[in-house]
């Protein structure tokens, strides 16, 4: 009586292991990547729907604001899902008659990536995170 083996070998079992590693450790960073990509357009988008507030604002009261809640925001200002909180101030030394600047300031996982800046006068901060 011959008996046939069904099934696999540790040997074959821990090749197809090795092999699931090491396309992970391949595919983890580009991941990562792209999931900071998507969570700094959530800040972008936020940062231009606070801008947009501004603007709103400065066509009725001829100055902008570095209160946020004068644009019917609750504070503090977060992003959908909380990975960017947005501030206002004046740009430089120029007062809010003329100009503001918006900063979305990292939080959580997004700390790492860095802040982003927009301004009334279109100027975008750090360029690459502005695609």
């Amino acid at each position: 009586m011959n008996k046939v083996n069904k099934g696999f070998s540790l040997i074959e079992l821990m090749i197809v292991v090795s092999i699931i590693g090491i396309l992970a450790a391949i595919m983890m960073p580009s991941y990562h990547q792209y999931a900071t990509e998507t969570r700094r357009s959530e800040g972008a988008a936020m940062l231009m729907n606070v801008m947009q507030q501004q603007e709103r604002y400065y066509t009725e009261m001829l100055r902008y604001t570095a209160n946020l809640a004068d644009l019917g925001f609750a504070s503090p200002v977060e992003s959908e899902s909380g990975n960017y909180q947005i501030e206002a101030a004046q740009c430089g030394s120029d007062p809010l008659e003329r100009c503001v600047q918006l900063t979305a300031v990292a939080q959580g996982l997004q700390a790492a990536d860095g802040n982003m800046t927009l301004d009334s006068r279109g100027a975008r901060t750090p360029q690459s995170h502005w695609r």
